[in-house]
């Protein structure tokens, strides 16, 4: 990564020339038998969509607030990264009331509602499935992320100093994401370009972010990242990080 990346975006950007076709996001969901495994590029690529979705399509403007709320999900991290390209705030687990775009999970659709601007359901199914049926209010993502374009150009420049992320009522702009991810790399066992770490922590707090997403970008290393991590025994942990050659463990 690159001393001058200010915003999450940038280490993405970083990530993208360095080396597209490596292991950046691989997803494990044991309620379900899932795994994705997203290069750079392949992350790259729905980053791009999803901030075009937002940025023409939605409206959003640098400073507006996206409340995320979605599970630790290889679709959530791509949420993120689209709003630090964006300039908008990812609140996570926000206030649907105080948002000017709601992003949701089917678990929690009913208090999404309270959102008055877009609301944007995600179904959360293996491959990034449709719902069966589009929740009544909302706005499917695997609808309408698809036929949005494979590059994305901001059309203000991000301000690396603005709100970026808000977790556990903490609001943290893009440099303080990017500087605290590469402050506590260590600690997490990330040492650099091939460091590998299995996060099973959620995504509603800065240590499971982190883990999860931020500090393998900051570092050049790559997560695999498990839902429903609480079903998989011991001996299916110890084959998954044997397998995916797994560097550090965060649960």
């Amino acid at each position: 990564m690159n001393a001058t990346d200010r915003t999450p975006a940038d280490l993405l950007g970083s990530a993208l020339a360095a080396d597209p076709g490596r292991p950046l996001v691989t997803f494990y969901d044991d309620a379900t038998g899932e795994r994705v495994e997203l290069s750079v590029a392949t992350f790259a690529n729905w980053v791009a969509k999803t901030a075009n979705l937002l940025q023409d399509e939605l409206s959003v403007e640098p400073g507006d607030r996206v409340a995320l709320s979605l599970p630790a999900h290889w679709q959530t991290a791509v949420w993120l990264l689209a709003c630090s390209s964006v300039g908008v705030v990812a609140d996570v687990s926000g206030d649907a009331r105080a948002a000017d775009v709601v992003v949701s999970g089917p678990d929690g659709l009913e208090a999404a509602r309270a959102c008055s601007g877009a609301r944007i359901a995600m179904a959360l199914r293996p491959l990034g499935g449709r719902f069966p049926q589009v929740p009544e209010g909302f706005v499917d993502y695997a609808v309408e992320v698809p036929g949005q374009g494979d590059r994305f150009v901001p059309y203000a420049p991000v301000d690396p100093e603005g709100p970026a992320l808000i977790v556990a009522g903490r609001e943290f702009s893009g440099a303080e994401v990017v500087e605290r991810a590469r402050a506590e790399a260590t600690g997490l066992g990330l040492t650099g370009p091939g460091s590998r770490i299995l996060s099973g922590l959620p995504y509603d707090t800065w240590e499971g972010l982190n883990a999860g997403l931020y500090g393998p970008l900051a570092t050049g290393g790559s997560v695999v990242l498990c839902r429903h991590v609480e079903l998989a025994g011991d001996g299916v942990l110890d084959k998954r990080v044997e397998s995916e050659r797994v560097t550090a463990i965060a649960r």
